[in-house]
């Protein structure tokens, strides 16, 4: 089995769960799992299965799923970068694709020696910081985020570090500015009129403010590029996610704040990182 199931996996074609799971409990889920559009049917049914405390609290997760309910939500976490990242109904869901950017952050965050300081910006339940934090051996971390539900995820996923509520920089101590050595925001950048053709998982069970980047998607991302700055230690590098289209118009906002950029991708996970890095160090080949 699979070790990690894709967020937002079913498609919006919902199928009655069955009245009881008793004989063959995996094989009738994963009938109906099918039926209601589920590509990791196989996996997703025995992952029910063994987070279920009685046929009755197995038959209602089944229900939920076909309705449309995230897995991730039913579960209670979501495999990300090998960890278990606790995620609550309601908070954003961390995506297969981000493990890109997260491994983006490592090498730099390697690549700076001593002790990086890292800031999470846009954290939601915290999944990069924790791939961070255990892939390094030293590191100050720091997150924030501004929806409430997914703070409360992030103080459970990062047990090293700082967790702050509110809106982008706001939230942090005056004296993180200057000193944050890598800067990782996996900021929304869907636009505002693409929001109604997302998944139903997606637009029914996420926060809006998690997903909506505004017309071109990048409101958000013009904001933590242009106060990028003032909190970066010279040198610093500043991560972003984005779109493959939205990619070279982000490249033009860091570079007009005054960093190099460039854009790496993964064919594999379907991602592109925009990475801007201050005077003082040079870019990953």
């Amino acid at each position: 089995m699979s070790s990690f199931l894709p967020a937002h996996s079913t498609s919006s074609a919902p199928a009655a769960a069955p009245a009881a799971l008793v004989d063959d409990p995996v094989a009738q889920i994963v009938s109906t799992l099918r039926a209601a559009g589920c590509v990791f049917a196989e996996e997703e049914a025995q992952l029910l299965v063994d987070a279920a405390t009685s046929p009755a609290d197995l038959a209602g997760k089944v229900e939920q799923r076909v309705s449309g309910l995230p897995l991730e939500h039913l579960l209670g976490w979501a495999r990300f970068c090998g960890l278990r990242i606790a995620v609550d109904p309601g908070v954003f869901v961390p995506r297969q694709r981000t493990e890109f950017l997260a491994r983006q952050a490592m090498a730099l965050a390697i690549r700076t020696g001593g002790t990086p300081t890292v800031l999470d910006l846009c954290c939601g339940s915290g999944a990069v910081g924790a791939a961070l934090a255990a892939a390094l051996d030293r590191i100050e971390l720091h997150a924030a985020d501004i929806e409430p539900a997914a703070v409360r995820c992030a103080r459970r996923n990062l047990t090293k570090g700082q967790v702050y509520e509110g809106d982008l920089y706001r939230p942090l101590p005056r004296e993180l500015r200057g000193r944050i050595d890598v800067l990782v925001a996996n900021a929304p950048y869907v636009p505002t009129g693409a929001i109604g053709l997302m998944p139903p998982e997606a637009r029914l069970h996420e926060p809006r403010v998690a997903l909506d980047g505004g017309d071109d998607g990048l409101d958000v991302l013009r904001r933590v590029i242009g106060e990028a700055p003032r909190w970066l230690a010279p040198g610093g590098s500043l991560l972003v996610e984005a779109s493959a289209q939205q990619a070279p118009l982000a490249v033009e906002t860091i570079i007009g704040s005054g960093f190099s950029a460039q854009i790496v991708t993964s064919e594999e996970l379907d991602a592109t990182v925009v990475i801007g890095t201050s005077r003082g160090r040079e870019l990953p080949g």
